[in-house]
């Protein structure tokens, strides 16, 4: 049942991904006390990212991390919420063709790899970082190749990152050789295969061994708001961990009849930790959020690493869900 509301308070416009756990935030089952979430739909998410850093669409947004980051550093006015609604592993993202004489990781030096859209994406920026950290591999030995722009216009990325020739897409130059391999696509090409090997288990192993869990999505607040409410971060942060907490008991009591490959995966990292598989809040994601920030700023992705105080909203630093 819902919970009541006062009829003063703001309604905000809000994007994010109906998933298992905003699917209470989307029914009303969860509200927050100071605001109403007035969501609206948008098919492609990444449409939303990029509105949100281009125009200020939106009043909270859902948001891809390296993303967040890259606009934050070229003052974007909005400030994340450690609320983080998306996770996964990157392992299985590196695709190549078996044929190709490719036989691991480091044999991508000194050849050219594809980047689905733009250099900053998360899941390019998590792929290399398993590539340099895990494998040995020389990043700046790889000529990356764009398929897309970036959401921050105003970034400009390292002398070896190039733009596909006009016409031609990854899978193709993969298959013809012009790639040695693709990251963040050719997922549903017959001949691509993952880089790595078992490549959920190589990242539940990450996780086991060094405690990284990769964040793919935050949530962000334009900073006028955050100005105007100062309770807003902590109650947005409130709102979307209790219906995280609906969704992970119903996961732990085995009520979702058709589990979708992300509840899989959520239920695989619970196996592994005994713990909540998507932990909300800065101090238990403090070792996967200064690795991505160590390795946003080795990639030439940020200038340098910052704070982690700098990055999330006041009165949201000590929460933790």
């Amino acid at each position: 049942m819902a919970e009541p509301h006062p009829t003063s308070v703001p309604e905000l416009t809000t994007v994010t991904r109906t998933q298992g756990n905003n699917e209470a935030l989307k029914d009303g089952t969860v509200t927050p006390g100071t605001f109403r979430f007035a969501f609206e739909e948008v098919p492609v998410l990444v449409h939303a990212f990029r509105r949100m850093v281009r125009e200020l669409a939106y009043d909270i947004s859902e948001m891809a991390l390296t993303t967040y980051l890259v606009a934050k550093e070229h003052g974007a006015p909005f400030t994340a919420v450690p609320v983080f609604p998306v996770r996964g592993f990157h392992h299985g993202a590196i695709r190549y063709d078996p044929a190709s004489g490719i036989r691991g990781p480091k044999d991508l030096e000194g050849r050219k790899v594809g980047v689905s859209r733009g250099y900053t994406v998360t899941t390019g920026v998590w792929a290399r970082t398993v590539l340099q950290e895990e494998y040995g591999v020389d990043l700046g030995r790889i000529t990356w190749v764009l398929s897309g722009d970036e959401h921050v216009t105003a970034y400009r990325p390292p002398a070896n990152v190039e733009s596909v020739a006009p016409g031609s897409t990854l899978e193709e130059l993969v298959a013809g050789g012009e790639l040695a391999a693709v990251i963040g696509a050719g997922y549903d090409t017959p001949d691509l295969a993952p880089l790595i090997p078992d490549p959920q288990e190589a990242g539940l192993r990450t996780l086991r061994e060094r405690g990284v869990y990769p964040i793919n999505h935050l949530v962000v607040v334009r900073d006028e708001l955050l100005k105007e409410h100062p309770a807003l971060g902590a109650d947005a942060f409130d709102a979307f961990a209790r219906a995280k907490r609906h969704y992970v008991e119903r996961l732990r009591a085995g009520e979702i009849a058709e589990p979708s490959p992300v509840d899989r995966m959520y239920l695989r990292v619970m196996e592994l930790t005994g713990e909540d598989p998507l932990p909300y809040g800065i101090e238990p994601n403090l070792p996967t959020l200064r690795t991505l920030l160590r390795n946003a700023a080795d990639q030439r992705i940020l200038s340098g690493t910052r704070p982690l105080e700098e990055l999330f909203a006041q009165g949201t630093h000590d929460l933790t869900a």
